[in-house]
């Protein structure tokens, strides 16, 4: 069966997307659950928050996303997310 995950991979398997979303998540523990959410979505991703930052940075680090996904979760849970750019 044709994965094209996995096909990308084999192209380039040392190629890392690194992608920085605005978010209005303030809270460290919905954080942590928004991050576990993502983590089973997208295993061996580094996933972290900077709520510090004034747009509530989501960083994710990964050899495949899908920008669509992520937005979709946190919009579920009725948060802002949008790619910076």
């Amino acid at each position: 069966m044709y994965d094209p995950v996995r096909y990308l991979e084999k192209l380039n398997p040392s190629s890392i997307v690194v992608e920085v979303f605005r978010t209005n998540v303030c809270s460290k523990q919905v954080a942590q659950r928004i991050i576990a959410d993502l983590a089973q979505l997208i295993p061996n991703a580094k996933i972290n928050f900077d709520l510090d930052d004034c747009d509530k940075i989501l960083r994710i680090e990964c050899h495949h996303l899908v920008v669509e996904n992520v937005v979709e979760i946190l919009n579920k849970r009725s948060f802002l997310c949008e790619v910076l750019e």
